[in-house]
């Protein structure tokens, strides 16, 4: 059993203050101030914000100069080409802007890159296509930042060129320290991560969106750049690289609740923080998503069994989002996107479920790559390494990041994940932790680095198959963590007995949704819990009920999700051998300390409390 540190919590505030102020309980006051959230007027802000309190998109870089060009261009008529990237968010940005423009009355176009014939991001081949079809402006979105090359090529050839995007911008680093940024040769770049000035901090209040919000509030301005001003008749479109030529007429005014799901959606997709205006636009997208008027999405929905579910982080991240990603891993991005620009709910309903099928086969090859992830890892002995790079020949080279996030998961450490590409170059994706910055890393081998791009929790590389091993020796030479930071950590709120957490209190701890990334779900501690039975349920034994109490006498349901055969393990490991046999015969006496969550569990119309075992420790 592999040991997890506990970390409680223990900011401080006026929690009855707090709690009097907002109308809420001391203890939800807690874990609000636990996410950061400081003082009353934040807290109401994080309980009940709106797209009121969304920042002003002119405080992004260049957002404003973005705007004036791209009104001009509208007005007049000129040929406008959206190139996105394969994954949600890229899906979801281009959607926002392409709806945006035909809203405007233009007949802009997509270009969507192929993830294995491409690679991430514009390229020579996507700006030359755009020349020769007489495109006057290229516009990128969740991509161009750094494409310096490829938009150089695209200005020799006289197009404007506006790059939206919210990756972290390339730089050179100094002896000193110091970073030299490079941004790339653009008519407007709008990135919230573009530093200002010698401070190097971003000048936008919130840098952690993604590519889809950065669209979302561009085309907002737009629409305030655009109206009331006499748009053009939209002459009848050619056949794009999308495979769309169908005649377009200006319609209404952009909706922003329109457009709202879509940026949501990539919000949880694209793993941004759920603070700041993210928590809002989460909320708000996933609200407007259950009766979104988009035929696809109403279609995605149906074929995932959705359509009257109210819409979580779960369904947006684990199964909406891998619907859409399925596309671009296994087929063409374009089909994800081509889902949400039909209008025939009929036609949405059979490629939506074309979709759904990709995924459940891209679920099958996963399994397989994380199998030869582990076997990769046994043979070649690197059980001790503190940063993984890992090599797999069969692998689809679409799927590994996720092998990539899956290896990062299990054995709590940066891991790259590398596939040839038949051609002397292998090419890759890596997932890491929170104490180590991927992208910084990858920046100080660029020069081992055909290619390469991220944050620093994740990035992408293509690299020489010649220059593998000093790769991986050198990642493993110049990385800094230290064994507590390879430890796994769990934050736990605060110590809280579960006698404690009735069913309105679990019901008040509703209002921290939307959880994910930077606003998980509260998770607390109690010591000297006493198991007295288990049943292993589900057709995979991965369901442990427990029945229990406290050192009190209090009784309660326990469940525990996870694989039976592990969790039995660790049971006898920490109590004795046969303690978990005990448990099944009913017959137990086993005492835990454990980390949980309260749960409400329906059925047959009656409530009752069950909570849900993240982590614990058994004892003698």
């Amino acid at each position: 059993m592999r040991t997890k540190k506990w970390i409680v919590t223990a900011k401080r505030a006026d929690f009855n203050k707090i709690a009097a102020s907002c109308g809420i309980s001391p203890v939800l006051a807690r874990l609000i101030r636990n996410r950061d959230v400081i003082g009353e007027e934040e807290t109401e802000q994080f309980l009940r914000g709106t797209t009121e309190d969304l920042h002003d998109p002119r405080l992004l870089p260049d957002a404003e100069k973005a705007v004036s060009i791209l009104a001009d261009k509208v007005r007049e008529g000129k040929r406008i080409r959206i190139i996105g990237d394969y994954d949600v968010d890229g899906i979801c940005s281009s959607y926002i802007l392409w709806h945006s423009f035909r809203r405007f009355g233009n007949d802009a176009d997509c270009v969507l890159p192929d993830r294995v014939k491409d690679g991430y991001g514009i390229n020579e081949r996507i700006v030359r296509d755009a020349a020769e079809d007489g495109v006057d402006t290229i516009v990128t979105c969740d991509n161009g930042i750094a494409a310096s090359e490829p938009l150089g090529i695209a200005k020799s050839l006289g197009m404007t060129v506006i790059v939206t995007d919210h990756h972290e911008v390339p730089f050179r680093a100094g002896e000193d320290g110091t970073r030299e940024y490079i941004l790339p040769p653009a008519d407007a770049v709008v990135d919230p991560k573009i530093p200002e000035g010698a401070s190097g901090e971003p000048a936008y209040p919130f840098p952690d969106i993604c590519g889809a919000v950065v669209a979302y509030k561009l085309c907002m301005l737009l629409a305030e750049e655009l109206a009331g001003a006499e748009r053009p008749q939209a002459a009848r479109p050619q056949p794009g690289p999308s495979g769309r030529g169908r005649d377009h007429e200006p319609g209404p005014a952009v909706e922003p609740r329109d457009l709202l799901p879509f940026a949501g959606l990539a919000t949880v997709c694209d793993v941004m923080p759920l603070r700041d205006e993210n928590r809002i636009i989460v909320r708000e997208g996933l609200r407007e998503a259950s009766v979104s008027r988009n035929a696809g999405l109403k279609a995605l929905l149906r074929v995932t069994g959705l359509s009257d579910t109210p819409l979580t982080c779960y369904h947006a991240g684990f199964v909406l989002g891998p619907c859409l990603n399925a596309t671009g891993r296994l087929d063409s991005a374009l089909r994800g996107l081509q889902l949400f620009m039909e209008d025939d709910l009929s036609e949405a309903l059979r490629s939506a479920q074309q979709l759904k099928d990709l995924n459940d086969s891209r679920k099958s090859m996963t399994a397989q790559g994380v199998g030869m992830a582990e076997e990769f890892i046994d043979r070649e002995n690197m059980g001790d390494r503190k940063v993984l790079v890992l090599l797999l020949e069969n692998c689809h080279e679409s799927l590994a990041g996720i092998i990539a996030g899956r290896i990062k998961e299990s054995r709590h450490r940066p891991v790259f994940v590398l596939t040839r590409t038949g051609n002397g170059m292998l090419k890759g994706s890596g997932r890491s932790i929170e104490s180590y910055d991927m992208y910084a890393q990858m920046n100080a081998c660029s020069d081992l680095l055909e290619k390469f791009g991220g944050h620093k929790m994740a990035g992408g590389l293509t690299i020489k198959e010649e220059n593998f091993a000093e790769f991986a020796r050198r990642v493993e030479e110049d990385c800094a963590l230290t064994g507590d930071d390879l430890q796994e950590v769990v934050r736990v709120d605060m110590e809280l007995p579960p006698r404690f957490m009735g069913i309105a209190m679990t019901r008040e701890l509703e209002l921290l949704e939307p959880c994910g990334n930077g606003n998980p779900k509260p998770l607390f501690a109690t010591r000297n819990i006493r198991l007295l039975s288990a049943k292993v349920l589900g057709k995979n034994r991965n369901v442990i009920r427990l029945d229990a109490q406290d050192d009190r006498g209090t009784r309660m349901d326990l469940i525990r999700f996870g694989d039976a055969n592990e969790f039995g393990a660790d049971v006898d490991e920490g109590a004795g051998r046969g303690a978990f046999e005990g448990l099944l015969r009913g017959a137990g006496n086993v005492t835990i300390d454990m980390v949980y969550y309260p749960d409400v569990n329906s059925w047959n119309g009656r409530e009752s409390m069950q909570y849900i075992v993240k982590d614990f420790r058994a004892r003698r």
